[in-house]
Formats: structure tokens, sequence, C-alpha cells
């Protein structure tokens, strides 16, 4: 019997020339940095299908995930079913409304539809390869625990598609896929002078209308771009998350403990080191009690023999008596307390946060910590009608940053610099040992002088 002619089906679909592009010049993982109404989803769509229809692979799977399934219904769900109708009236391929997906009948590959809201659905799935559209609102474990070891299998590929947020999942993987040498990664940036996707008069309208920073990140794809409310922006943080100093440089300085315990769901105790201009890595710890943190405090005491320890009064009651009951003592800071400088700060936190700024700007190096970055970049500030400087609460930061995290990582850091610590070197030179671990309201300079003067 003569096998029926293959029947030519057209999908009605011609490329920009920067759609083209990105059909044509591929890494196993590209990541684009893409203005609004670019085209973004059209490509990833349109690369999802043509992917999936050229498979040989058995069983191939592709997907599109968008941060919420709901969302990926309106923007991707409806738009794909339209592309794909030619093939669905000719047979060449079944849909499936209720798991949001289409079988091919050639090759039996499939492709589906998911939100980043329930990640559970994807687990223990092979996958051929990915679309994660609108990065910057997806958490990072999605893409870490989820997604990327599906496509290990069969070293599947992975396109991030989205519009620059601050410092997130998108923008780290974006600098990531800049800085690859390997070929495995690709970073390519489209502003809407590129892409040429919005008539230049309503461009102009637009870079008119809208705030300078606001067009900058939306329509240029700056990820650097901050508010004018921002406390710091994300150029601030990434500089300082690659400065590097040499060992020593800092020795005469004295060495700090920022301690922010835990306080209910999913925070984080923290505790943060510094010495003069450089921080270390921060020391991350998940479902602690009070008992056990406080040993890990105790044990770093210990160990750094630090000049001082700041810790947040606010949740921090239990493991600070058992700090001083194990023989410590440790500064109790009440972020909510009054500012040093009252006539300039609202309050403790205000102006702590106000200082870890101005020693960034001044040359500050911070651990190159995804959560840290992100945290530091997220809050925005405004000043009293006193002319104070005042900082968003902490309940509407975790409101941005993903998965309503808190920003405990920021806030320890925050915590060295609730006092101002004496430098270590004017006792070298007096030949004047230093105590570690000095009382609570010890201040090292009047004890100088004291100690001096008593001579």
């Amino acid at each position: 019997m003569a096998k029926k002619k293959a029947k030519a089906v057209s999908l009605d679909y011609t490329p920009r020339d920067w759609q083209q592009e990105c059909h044509s010049v591929k890494a196993r993982f590209t990541v684009l940095a893409l203005h609004r109404r670019a085209g973004k989803t059209e490509l990833a769509l349109m690369e999802l299908i043509d992917e999936a229809l050229r498979t040989t692979k058995e069983l191939s799977m592709f997907v599109y995930l968008a941060p919420f399934l709901k969302q990926a219904k309106v923007i991707a769900w409806a738009r794909l079913k339209q592309r794909l109708y030619p093939l669905l009236i000719s047979g060449a391929c079944e849909v499936s409304e209720s798991d949001l997906s289409v079988k091919f009948s050639h090759n039996q590959a499939v492709l589906r539809i998911f939100g980043a809201d329930n990640p559970d659905a994807m687990r223990g799935v092979r996958l051929d390869g990915a679309v994660i559209d609108e990065v910057a609102q997806i958490r990072p474990e999605v893409w870490e625990d989820i997604i990327q070891p599906a496509l290990s299998d069969r070293k599947g590929w992975a396109l991030f598609i989205g519009t620059p947020s601050g410092i997130n999942l998108f923008s780290e993987l974006f600098f990531k896929a800049e800085k690859d040498q390997t070929g495995v990664w690709r970073a390519k940036r489209y502003t809407v002078y590129d892409t040429q996707a919005i008539d230049p008069d309503e461009v102009n309208r637009l870079r008119g209308d809208m705030p300078e920073s606001s067009f900058a990140r939306e329509y240029l794809c700056d990820f650097s771009v901050a508010g004018d409310d921002q406390l710091m922006t994300l150029a601030d943080t990434e500089l300082a998350s690659k400065r590097t100093y040499p060992v020593g440089e800092f020795s005469h300085q004295p060495f700090v403990l920022g301690v922010d315990p835990a306080r209910f769901g999913d925070d984080r105790s923290v505790i943060v080191r510094r010495q003069g201009m450089q921080m270390f890595d921060p020391l991350v710890f998940h479902g602690l009690d009070n008992m056990e943190f406080a040993a890990r405090v105790v044990a770093q005491i210990e160990e750094w023999r630090p000049h001082s320890v700041f810790i947040d009064s606010g949740g921090g009651a239990g493991v600070i008596d058992r700090i001083r009951q194990l023989g410590k003592d440790v500064v109790e800071v009440p972020f909510g307390g009054r500012a040093i400088n009252p006539q300039r700060f609202v309050n403790r936190r205000s102006e702590m946060w106000w200082q870890v700024r101005e020693w960034i700007r001044s040359g500050g190096a911070i651990s190159d910590h995804r959560d840290l970055k992100t945290e530091l970049a997220t809050p925005i500030y405004w000043y009293d009608a006193q002319g104070r400087v005042a900082l968003e609460p902490k309940s509407e930061i975790k409101k941005r940053l993903a998965g309503g995290a808190s920003p405990d990582i920021a806030d320890a850091l925050a915590l060295t610099f609730a006092h101002p610590v004496a430098s270590v070197e004017p006792y070298d030179r007096l030949g004047i040992k230093v105590k570690p671990n000095r009382a609570a309201d010890y201040d090292p300079l009047d004890a100088l002088a004291q100690e001096l003067k008593n001579k």
C-alpha cells in the first residue's frame, strides 16, 4: 500500500531580525534580557514548537514555565494553541486541557505549560528543553533543585527570558552567562532600539513620560539602574562583591561580629564577620533552636576573639541569655530603638543600614553571596517630616524578596555597624593587651584615656 504523502502546514511565523538571531545563535543555556512588549513569549513558544517537532529522541518533553500557572495560561497557553491550530485540525497533534499539554503525533513529543508556584508538579520528570519566562520573579530553587536536574539526563537545553528587575536569579544567570568562556552559556541583551518592536514615536513618548530610571530598566534592559529612592543599587553591591583585599590589609582594624537570630517561620539565624573594609562569608543557619544557635555564636567568639559582638535584641533574648551564661559578653541592639544620631535617622535600623551603604560606596568588600546582594539592593528609603532618613519596614522588604524571604544576612551585616569600635592600633603602640569579649557597655577609647590619665 502506498504511503500517504505528507502535507505541508504553515504556522504563519515570520521572525523579526532579533528573533531570527536568537533562533540561529544558540548555546545550551541562553539568557535573554528583553524589553517590555518585545515579543519574547512569541519567541519562546516558537522555539519550543520547533524543538518538539524536530526531536528524534524517545518520549521527549519540553516545558514553558512562568512564575504562576494562571499567568502561564494567560500569556502562553491560548497563544500556543493558536499557533498550533493548523497542526491540530490536520491531526498532527492533540491538546489536553486538563494538564495544559500538547502531544505531537509523529514522534510522541510533549510540550507542557507549568507555573513556578507549583514546582512539585515538575519533580521527577525528564526534560529535553525548557523556557523559563519572567525569570526575575522565580525562586532560585525552582531552577537549581528541579529544572536543572531534570535536564541533566539527556543534556537538555534551557532558555531564560525576562526584563531586568534588580538582583535575583535572572541577574545572576545573565552575569554568569556573560562571563562564561566555555560556550555552554550565552547572554544577550535586546533594547527597544534593537528589536524595533515598538513604533519609534511611541518609544519617544515613553521616554518622555517615564522616569529615566524606569525607562532604562524596562526598555533599555539595564540591570544596574535603581530608583531614586533605592538605598543601594545593583551596581553598588555587584562592585562590592567583586572587591578583594590582601590578607591582613585591615589587621589593625577591630574584628566585629553581627548576630541576627531567627524569629519565626523561614527566617534564618546569621552570623556576619567584618574587619575594617572586609566582610567575610556569612554563616547562615536554618532550623536551630536558641541553645544550638547560642553555641554556634560562642564557638565563633572563641575562634575569632572579636573586639565586639552586636546582636539583635528583638528576637534574640533567649540566645543572648544563653551566650552570657556561657561567659561571653555581647552588646544588645534594638533595631527599632533610638538612633545614635536621632536628628538624622528615624531609628537605629535606618542608621545602621545607611552606614552599610556609605561603607560599600567607600570601598567595602562584601561576600559574593546572591541572597546578600539581593537583600542589600531591595530596600527603599525616604525622609520624614523632620528630614530624617527612614528605611522601609522589613515587612515591606519581605514582600519583594523571592519567596517572602527576610533580609537576615543584610541585617547581620548592618549590626556590625551598631556602635563605633576602636582601632586596635593605639593599643599595640602602647603595649596594652586588648582583652577579647569586652562588656557590653565598655568603651575602649574612654578606658584608654582613663588608663593614660592614671599613669
